[in-house]
């Protein structure tokens, strides 16, 4: 018997939202004896427009039974989906008898609006993150998370990360070998951690001039330096007290943050994804000092390397 996936769609829903997860299930189901059967649904039935203008044929909520799992999409119609009560009525009705309930990208809202996320540690895409806390203060956003398994209910953040969150069911349902194999097959990472950031340091920190951008990607390439801020001045061949005031009206904080994050970015990646020992990690990502990287991970994780690793290790998803 196949697996019973529900895609529960909206008007102006994201196009990528819905393909990308269905994507997913569908190469699973071609590499395997067991796989999955989806049905796109909504409240009336029919073609349901994207937000891209392209339409996605649905079967209408009261001719559906139960399914094993019901994915809630994002886009920009899920302010006026979230207060639609028959939506409400029918994710709750669907969280009382499916295995899991799952969002793409701000489908978490939709959920929220439900009741499913108080006191759940839960994400969505970066920029709604503190929408989705100011209006649902119960609910435990983790606004950088890729994707977050709580219990049943799984979030993800936007398009890509909907992709990593499916594989990560796919591996829980059929197997890593048939989760790797999919990837393979839609070409992307098998295995991305849930808790990764949604967004690299360097990406963040996009400068206004081309001689700061160039000079972040040195600093990323070169992290055991001492990179003081003599050192970056005279990299760009200016004055530090000029080079200091430039940068920071550029880049928007100070060089000697940049440093950090992106130094910080580096170990983190290194902590989730390797065995190397953690005072190793502090030399290669040139904190040298075990203890000076701790405090650097409580201040922008909240927690140390340690838990880090232990997090990404006990809960891949």
């Amino acid at each position: 018997m196949p697996i019973r996936i529900g895609l529960l769609l909206y008007p102006d829903f994201q196009l990528l939202d819905a393909a990308g997860v269905t994507a997913a299930f569908e190469i699973a189901s071609t590499l395997g004896d067991a796989g999955y059967e989806t049905t796109a649904l909504s409240l009336h039935g029919g073609l349901v427009r994207s937000s891209s203008g392209m339409a996605i044929e649905t079967v209408p909520l009261a001719a559906v039974g139960a399914f094993d799992t019901l994915v809630v999409v994002g886009g920009e119609g899920h302010r006026q989906a979230m207060a639609c009560l028959e939506l409400q009525a029918f994710i709750r009705h669907q969280a009382g008898t499916a295995r899991r309930v799952c969002s793409v990208c701000t489908g978490a809202f939709l959920l929220a609006a439900a009741g499913l996320l108080d006191g759940r540690r839960v994400t969505t895409h970066w920029q709604q993150a503190e929408v989705l806390k100011a209006r649902f203060p119960e609910v435990r956003v983790s606004a950088d998370a890729i994707h977050v398994h709580d219990g049943p209910v799984w979030t993800s953040a936007g398009i890509s990360a909907g992709i990593d969150m499916a594989l990560a069911l796919v591996t829980e349902d059929l197997g890593a070998d048939i989760g790797r194999r999919t990837a393979q097959q839609m070409v992307v990472f098998y295995h991305r951690p849930g808790g990764q950031s949604q967004f690299s340091a360097l990406l963040e920190m996009g400068s206004t001039q081309e001689r700061f951008d160039d000079l972040l990607g040195w600093i990323r390439s070169n992290l055991q330096q001492r990179l003081t801020v003599d050192i970056l001045a005279s990299r760009v061949s200016m004055s530090p007290r000029n080079f200091s005031r430039s940068f920071r009206a550029a880049v928007g904080m100070s060089p000697a943050r940049a440093v950090e994050k992106l130094r910080l970015e580096a170990a983190r990646e290194r902590v989730e994804q390797s065995a190397l020992p953690i005072e190793t990690i502090a030399v290669m990502t040139g904190f040298h000092d075990p203890e000076r990287m701790r405090r650097a991970f409580v201040r922008e994780f909240h927690q140390p390397p340690q838990a880090v690793r232990r997090n990404a290790n006990c809960n891949p998803n």
